[in-house]
């Protein structure tokens, strides 16, 4: 016979989602624990070496975008609970060779749902950003109420707010094992084994380490960042936060803060990673540095300069970069937040709030059908699953 539940809800790993979840069930009187195998916020994950993207104008499902406008209103509140600077409304320049990309379905959808945007063609870009070097093939998208987010505060934020509200957390406690069933969840972890009502599982990159208590199709990937030293024109204050389509690749940038450079990395491409591996340090490849300075020199030469910083971290990626946001398909009270694809912190906010929702109420007013994992065929239905858990097969 399982212990008793000690806890309404754990939660493995206490990373972005996981520690916005762990937040918003405290602050409901949820008695809440959280285990992460690091200390965070952390280099072990996706959400290290500052800042994130905030922005409205989405791609994708429509849902996006009324995800985004509430994670803005969460994160404004989580700012003004915490005291702590989470949220710097810089704008956001969405950059596209036009025979790369076309911004027309973003438009459309940002126009039904208010979301203030500019349409730019390449000789107003460059007479706005005249520190930019672009072909006329060029367009923009330009977000005035965009920006980006401090994520190591903003996972700071939350950690102190959730403690605050009654949630306990074990850091430094890698979990081994997750069994289950309805009405109890045991995780299993090196420092011994501990017992909730419900359970949230959001291990980012690490995912594949809960197998074969839930097998997710996510692949995590390396991916490297470059901070480079670059003219006053690139500064915070002077110079938007930005994505990059062209030819080359897929980019996304940040002025330069506090002087320390524009940073770049690259949403395309990437190592694949498995837990257990080593992760190559910045610079192990030519393509490292080489890829992001190609596109400085052709684009931005202004911030072309010598690489003052360098970084990894990780995506964790689903086939379709859709998130996955839903129930375990053998255990209703196992909730699964994985899959964010490197565009997932700007939503860590309002998908705590959706799981903390579903955790505590068994529905959330969101929209997040076009998250569920029965998306991908290859998951077994709900016997099937049972089966395969409870070691039948």
């Amino acid at each position: 016979m399982a212990d008793p539940p000690v806890y309404d809800v754990i939660i493995v790993g206490a990373g972005s989602m996981g520690m916005s979840a762990g937040y918003q069930l405290a602050k409901r009187g949820v008695k809440t624990l959280l285990i992460d195998a690091f200390d965070p916020p952390h280099t072990q994950g996706s959400h290290h070496g500052e800042p994130r993207l905030i922005r409205h104008a989405y791609s994708g499902d429509p849902a996006y975008i009324d995800l985004a406008l509430r994670a803005q209103v969460l994160w404004e509140e989580a700012e003004a609970e915490s005291g702590a600077k989470l949220l710097v409304p810089s704008g956001v320049l969405n950059l596209a060779d036009s025979g790369v990309y076309s911004f027309a379905g973003r438009l459309a959808e940002a126009e039904k749902r208010k979301v203030r945007v500019e349409r730019l063609d390449a000789e107003e870009i460059t007479r706005r950003w005249p520190v930019l070097n672009l072909p006329d093939s060029f367009e923009a998208m330009y977000e005035p109420d965009a920006g980006y987010l401090y994520s190591e505060q903003c996972i700071t934020a939350y950690r102190r707010l959730a403690l605050a509200h009654g949630a306990e957390l074990l850091s430094d406690t890698p979990v081994l094992n997750v069994t289950a069933r309805e009405g109890s969840v045991t995780v299993h972890t090196k420092n011994g084994d501990y017992h909730g009502a419900a359970a949230v599982l959001s291990a980012g990159a690490w995912f594949s380490s809960l197998s074969p208590f839930v097998s997710l199709p996510i692949k995590a990937v390396r991916k490297v960042v470059g901070w480079f030293e670059s003219t006053p024109a690139f500064d915070a204050g002077k110079f938007p936060g930005f994505t990059l389509g062209t030819e080359e690749g897929g980019f996304y940038g940040f002025p330069s803060i506090g002087g320390a450079g524009l940073k770049i990395g690259r949403h395309d491409t990437g190592e694949e990673w498995k837990p257990g591996e080593g992760l190559a340090p910045f610079g192990s490849l030519e393509s490292d540095e080489g890829d992001l300075r190609r596109v400085l020199e052709a684009y931005m030469p202004g911030a072309a300069g010598r690489l003052l910083k360098g970084a990894v971290c990780k995506y964790e990626h689903t086939p379709d970069e859709d998130f996955i946001i839903d129930r375990h398909p053998a255990f209703s009270n196992v909730l699964l937040a994985g899959g964010f694809s490197g565009h997932g912190f700007k939503f860590s906010s309002i998908v705590g709030e959706i799981l903390a929702d579903l955790a505590s109420q068994g529905h959330t007013a969101q929209n997040i059908t076009p998250f569920a994992l029965s998306r991908f065929s290859t998951q077994p239905d709900q016997t099937q699953a049972k089966l395969i858990l409870e070691g039948i097969e």
